[in-house]
């Protein structure tokens, strides 16, 4: 029986597992799907700068199991492209317990990473919201520092980093401080957002800025452009110009980068470390591999590449399901273009912003766009139930999405 290995339990990996499973059993086939995860959770990562809970992932075995997808979890360490066999560190394994697979086909899809600061002081004092352990240990920590008035700098927040993850952050720290120590603690904190960039959202360009510049004053955030961090303590953030901010607490959301495991392929690399992959998103070079999500460089029109980030992973790994299972089939491949590109970004109290096309036309900005990004968050981006009908029909490559209801 041929084998589907897919190393990633984010969205691209386990979108591709569903897809490879439905057009196996749309053909009347069958293969051995394997799908490796450091967890048995989908950590629902675009939501990590929210107030912390526990719906903020969610299991993936009454997800996989129906369609009959094998769980491996633990972490890809090799990926030998000419045995075809990958060595996996089993999950909650001490010394060398490891699991050897061997694939008739692959799918990458093993995600980003943040990209290292190098700045003195980061892996001691800093936290960062990139994973959900990351993100569990960043609200222990506030938890701590709300309730310990004495210690220096308790009510300042510094967030190195003004991209869209940075201005997420910074225009729900508010709602965070209020969940923890209420309403008047909240008003009186103080949050300073670190940008090296003369301005903040490089990335997002013109048109948007003047809506979340606005929303972040109205919150009260503290903006420093042309800035960079020279050192972080335990109770401060050290500036290049010699600015020392006191701040109990320090969070990093400076850009990310893909996983380290892209480059055992062999294969081309982007600047961020990417996968570079055809049209069908089969990676240069190697013919029995694919990738898929943040891992992946592939074209989603004909100017852009697809960016980091769930609203490419998702059809990305669907696209790759698709392809891995008619590979072994030996039937047509679909092309993966996607060239329809928004943005909705979270301003807390403040509202939303919602943008269109890639120059991010402003198409509605206030709170009743709020309502519009909770329903992407909390909706639209879950698997749907454990039913293998439901599963089976949000796995279609041609299913609509945003999915009806």
């Amino acid at each position: 029986m041929k084998h589907i290995v897919i190393i990633g339990g984010g969205f691209a990996g386990m979108w591709a597992a569903l897809t490879a499973a439905r057009e196996l059993a749309q053909n009347g086939a069958t293969a051995r799907i394997t799908l490796v995860s450091r967890d048995e959770y989908l950590t629902v990562r675009p939501r990590l700068y929210e107030v912390f809970d526990e719906g903020l992932r969610t299991p993936l075995p009454p997800v996989l199991a129906p369609l009959g997808i094998e769980l491996l979890l633990g972490t890809a360490q090799t990926i030998d492209c000419t045995t075809h066999t990958i060595v996996v560190a089993n999950a909650g394994a001490h010394g060398s317990d490891t699991s050897t697979l061997h694939y008739d086909r692959l799918v990458l899809a093993a995600g980003s990473e943040q990209a290292p600061l190098p700045v003195p002081g980061v892996a001691e004092f800093a936290f960062d919201i990139d994973t959900f352990a990351a993100a569990a240990r960043f609200d222990q920590h506030l938890k701590r520092v709300l309730s310990t008035p004495d210690q220096p700098g308790h009510a300042t927040f510094v967030i190195v980093g003004g991209g869209f993850t940075g201005i997420e952050l910074a225009a729900e720290m508010q709602n965070r401080i209020r969940t923890h120590a209420g309403a008047a603690v909240a008003a009186a904190a103080r949050v300073i957002v670190i940008e090296r960039a003369a301005v903040l959202g490089p990335e997002l360009g013109d048109n948007p800025r003047p809506v979340f510049e606005a929303a972040l004053r109205d919150a009260q955030v503290e903006v420093r452009v042309n800035a960079s961090v020279d050192k972080i303590e335990r109770n401060a953030v050290v500036l290049a110009n010699g600015e020392r901010i006191v701040a109990a607490t320090t969070v990093v959301t400076a850009g990310v980068r893909a996983q380290p495991l892209a480059r055992q392929l062999g294969g081309a690399l982007d600047h961020s470390g990417r996968v570079k992959v055809d049209a069908h998103l089969r990676v240069t070079g190697v013919p029995t591999v694919f990738a898929a999500g943040d891992i992946a460089c592939a074209q989603a029109d004909d100017s852009h590449l697809a960016l980091m980030s769930c609203q490419h992973a998702i059809p990305m790994g669907k696209h790759a399901g698709y392809n891995v299972a008619h590979d072994v089939l030996g039937t047509p491949l679909r092309a993966y273009a996607q060239p329809t590109y928004v943005t909705c970004l979270d301003l807390g109290d403040y509202g939303a912003l919602f943008t269109v096309g890639w120059e991010r036309k402003i198409d509605n900005a206030g709170p009743e766009v709020k309502a519009f990004k909770r329903m992407i968050n909390t909706q639209w981006i879950y698997p749907p139930s454990g039913d293998r009908a439901a599963l089976l029909a949000a796995a279609d490559i041609d299913a609509p999405w945003p999915p009806a209801g």
